[in-house]
């Protein structure tokens, strides 16, 4: 079975068509157990989000902030395992007709075995997978098996990303291209930062990226406000620490389910931008 990057693709191409950002959420798997982090899934598009990411929660995550580490930790101790991860991503696809990716580092696919999680993820119905620690000097075997799938390859590139670098990470890609707004970690911050304008453009500039390959750009985003800033200049508006520490915050299951849906439809009027 082939995996639904062309989806994702499309889906991407839509949002650019109504002249607005796509709004990709991002939820761990297995917070606060498997069953609830699919509901909450289900309740972002129920709101409004265009695509999301599935992370692949991790013992020792590089980009994850304080709070997307605390649901990994809830997650962990509660077992979660790949296979809850490929199921969270089958049931999300099926209940929504959707692109769900995975969000991992490498170490776990590695273990997993490479032609095994590719071939799983794309029966699952997955999107592609998005590799925020795998060099992609050292991908050509992961994206091999992934094109062969039909799954799509997100790198991440920073404001410390060299032209040459951002031309190489491109050319790699598939999907989409993540761009950190700024240096550090996930979080909520108060402002995105001017260094995502500056990186967006210069990612667009490279060969790949002129050929349509959307820019996104995540860490920092957590409300409309900002949400409407970030779509006015990518194509696509990444989200994470937001819609995780409101499942946290929340009295109960239930009112976490609300609160997530109340934020996307939040944040999916934010990214539709004036012409």
């Amino acid at each position: 079975m082939s995996g639904n990057v062309e989806l994702l693709n499309d889906t991407l191409a839509k949002a650019k068509a109504e002249n607005r950002a796509a709004l990709i959420a991002y939820l761990p798997a297995g917070f606060p157990t498997v069953d609830g982090g699919i509901e909450a899934i289900k309740a972002v598009f129920d709101g409004g989000a265009d695509v999301v990411e599935v992370g692949l929660p991790h013992s020792d995550p590089v980009l994850d902030g304080p709070v997307i580490q605390t649901a990994d930790d809830i997650a962990l101790k509660g077992g979660v395992k790949i296979a809850d991860v490929l199921r969270t991503v089958r049931e999300a696809h099926a209940a929504t007709g959707k692109p769900v990716l995975v969000m991992t580092y490498w170490n776990p696919i590695d273990r997993y075995g490479i032609e095994r999680f590719t071939a799983e993820l794309a029966e699952a119905g997955g999107a592609g997978c998005i590799l925020p620690d795998l060099p992609v000097e050292e991908s050509g075997v992961w994206r091999e098996h992934a094109e062969k799938h039909g799954l799509g390859t997100v790198f991440v590139v920073a404001p410390s990303s060299k032209d040459e670098r951002l031309a190489t990470i491109t050319a790699a890609g598939s999907g989409f291209v993540y761009a950190a707004s700024l240096m550090g970690v996930t979080g909520t911050r108060e402002s995105v930062g001017a260094s995502a304008e500056d990186l967006v453009r210069r990612t667009r500039a490279t060969s790949a990226a002129r050929r349509g390959l959307p820019v996104c750009v995540g860490l920092g985003v957590s409300n409309a406000v900002q949400a409407k800033e970030v779509a006015v200049f990518s194509d696509g508006v990444i989200v994470g620490s937001a819609f995780v520490k409101r499942m946290l915050d929340a009295a109960d299951h239930a009112a976490g389910l609300v609160a997530v849906r109340e934020l996307a439809a939040e944040l999916a009027e934010g990214v539709r931008r004036a012409s």
